[in-house]
């Protein structure tokens, strides 16, 4: 199984981030890969927001949909996405957003995933590492362009 964690600092306030990452009908404008993507269905649950989604992803000739539970916890400022169904044997994504200030604050995003076949792990494999590799800093992206852009040199990355 491949992971991915990036904890970054971000010119961005922790309920922008949030809100901007919750915000999962926009993913195909900035998403690496993502084509398409379509809520199935939004409930409450113990307070928090949950969506069931399908997302298609595609590159050149290769395109997969799967399906996963989005569950938004803006008390605790999490994001947790669990998968459902499709190519992947495993699919786990998780944000964090944690304020360092007003103006600010650390994105904690992970990611582990395998694929269920063998030959699409390795037809897709290096594919998929790079494209999720890039997940947060399209995020950062999305945020300068949404919420302004930060200063040069504002952003830094904090290692574990």
């Amino acid at each position: 199984m491949r992971s991915f964690e990036h904890l970054h600092r971000v010119p961005h306030s922790a309920q922008n981030m949030f809100d901007l990452v919750a915000d999962v009908d926009r993913y195909p404008e900035f998403v690496p890969l993502c084509r398409d993507l379509r809520v199935r269905s939004r409930s409450e649950v113990e307070g928090r927001d949950v969506l069931v989604a399908d997302m298609t992803v595609a590159y050149k000739l290769f395109r997969e949909s799967f399906t996963s539970r989005v569950t938004l916890d803006p008390d605790q400022m999490e994001i947790l996405v669990e998968y459902l169904s499709g190519p992947f044997r495993h699919l786990e994504n998780r944000w964090k957003f944690k304020p360092v200030d007003a103006h600010s604050c650390e994105v904690d995003f992970y990611l582990a995933y395998e694929f269920k076949s063998r030959s699409l792990q390795l037809l897709m494999g290096s594919v998929f590492e790079t494209a999720f590799s890039r997940f947060a800093d399209a995020f950062e992206r999305r945020a300068d362009e949404v919420y302004g852009r930060r200063k040069p040199g504002t952003a830094q990355v904090v290692s574990r």
